[in-house]
């Protein structure tokens, strides 16, 4: 009666589901299959999300994915990727083949710690401030000079701009924006310092605007700021990314007046097609996309239609000759399809608008400097004094320095003046800067040994003056 007798267990119970239904999720990566690029294969268990988690992996490791094919009928989801690194090349580097496998779960244990997915857009490379930082969204109607407004709001109240991202489309603007304490560069947690920042920028966004502010034929009711210590998810640009689309959705960008960047691409004869149909046989609704391929496109598609409460059960994507296909098999996430036209008519809208979003008109800027308090107040308070408007903005910081990468566009739909972004680096001489046209895709780097002879000059320089002095760190 002594002897206690306890249960026994099998230990290789626990394996018992992984032995007979597979594990949970299984990814294979193939380098030999094919000459030109990674093959990537996902068995998982089903679950609503998990193709935009995927892709979201990709797409935080910057890959570029040629083809896919998915399928997730009954409880299974099934995915193929052809992907290239960012020099279109088969992925070699041990630490990103290991990354994927554990950024979708295929390992549990690994000895090899993992690499964080690295994002960038426009080459500023996004840094981890979730310890030191105060996140602060910002959604509602656009305006010329709104990005430099709320630059210096803040700069006024005393807040240190510790990363920054904003689209601006169709008379829509959409930031996520990180700050910190001027003095202390600490995470802002005050409730009534809080409230007053967000009654400035509601100010801001506000100013000049009835309580329905009227674009032409579509209405933005929504304008809203929101502080909070952190943003659900935070630590990849994915997130960020879909933060923005989902911002710009709730100000209805999708209906605004066609862009001129739209037009643009129609004429180049390359416009975007977007079409739905109804599969009756199946009970599927087929969305189809053809348009320009660029990167993060299938992230933008498929996170569109996720955040819509749609669910797709089997979709196509290929890449080529520049032109990208997409076929998407979706159904609500009540099981049945889109029933009504109206309904397909806005999907649509939303879908173009999601790809139209990166596709940005003018001149890419990217400047490099000291980091300060004001310092981004002061570059976008140039920009906005001589005529260009901000119309996408990538703000990060990293340790003291500072990367400002902005596109802008000619207030007046011209041509932006380029002897001014070269008399702007003249006069901002502690400031590097990297310029692209894409109007006439080419790509240069302003030496400070250069010399040329600048149309706006003299126009900038009582201007510059006074502040380009103080482009030095202040500790």
């Amino acid at each position: 009666m002594k002897n206690v007798c306890w249960p026994y267990f099998d230990p290789d119970f626990d394996n018992l589901s992984e032995r007979i239904y597979g594990p949970t999720c299984r990814v294979c990566i193939d380098n030999e299959s094919m000459e030109d690029c990674t093959v990537v294969k996902v068995d998982s268990v089903n679950k609503q999300g998990l193709l935009l988690e995927v892709v979201q992996v990709m797409t935080d490791l910057n890959l570029f994915i040629s083809k896919s094919y998915i399928s997730s009928d009954a409880e299974w989801f099934m995915d193929v990727f052809h992907v290239q690194d960012e020099q279109g090349k088969k992925l070699r580097d041990q630490n990103v083949i290991n990354c994927i496998q554990q950024a979708i779960g295929t390992t549990r244990e690994s000895t090899l710690s993992p690499l964080k997915a690295r994002a960038y857009t426009n080459n500023v490379s996004k840094a981890d401030h979730s310890n030191e930082h105060t996140a602060i969204e910002m959604s509602g109607a656009d305006r010329p000079g709104l990005f430099s407004e709320i630059s210096a709001t803040l700069a006024d109240l005393h807040c240190n701009i510790v990363e920054a991202h904003a689209w601006s489309h169709n008379a829509c603007l959409a930031c996520v924006a990180y700050i910190s304490d001027q003095s202390s560069h600490t995470p802002i947690e005050d409730p009534h310092r809080l409230a007053s920042i967000e009654d400035h920028l509601i100010t801001v966004l506000r100013a000049n605007m009835e309580p329905s502010i009227s674009t032409g034929p579509f209405q933005i009711k929504n304008r809203e700021v929101k502080t909070g210590g952190f943003l659900a998810g935070e630590g990849t640009m994915t997130n960020v990314e879909r933060r923005l689309h989902q911002l710009m959705l709730s100000v209805r960008d999708f209906d605004g007046p066609r862009s001129s960047t739209e037009m643009n691409i129609t004429e180049r004869g390359t416009k975007m097609a977007v079409s739905i149909e109804n599969c009756d046989q199946k009970g599927y609704s087929i969305v189809t996309i053809e348009c320009k391929d660029r990167p993060r496109l299938m992230f933008d598609t498929v996170c569109t239609l996720t955040d819509m409460q749609y669910v797709i059960f089997h979709a196509s994507v290929v890449s080529h000759d520049g032109r990208a296909f997409q076929e998407y098999f979706i159904r609500h996430d009540d099981g049945y399809p889109l029933n009504t036209e109206s309904e397909k008519q806005r999907v649509i809208k939303c879908l173009e608008a999601a790809i139209e979003r990166r596709v940005c008109e003018g001149v890419w800027l990217k400047l490099c400097a000291e980091n300060r308090v004001g310092l981004l107040s002061d570059i976008t308070r140039v920009l906005r004094e001589n005529g260009l408007a901000v119309v996408r903005a990538d703000i990060a910081t990293k340790g003291k320095k500072a990367v400002n990468a902005f596109y802008v566009r000619d207030i007046s739909g011209n041509e932006v003046d380029m002897g001014f972004i070269k008399s702007m680096k003249k006069e901002m001489g502690l400031i590097d800067l990297e310029v692209k046209n894409d109007n006439k895709t080419r790509r240069k780097n302003i030496s400070s040994h250069e010399r040329h002879s600048f149309s706006l000059g003299d126009l900038l320089k009582s201007q510059l003056e006074r502040f380009s002095h103080n482009f030095i760190a202040i500790n």
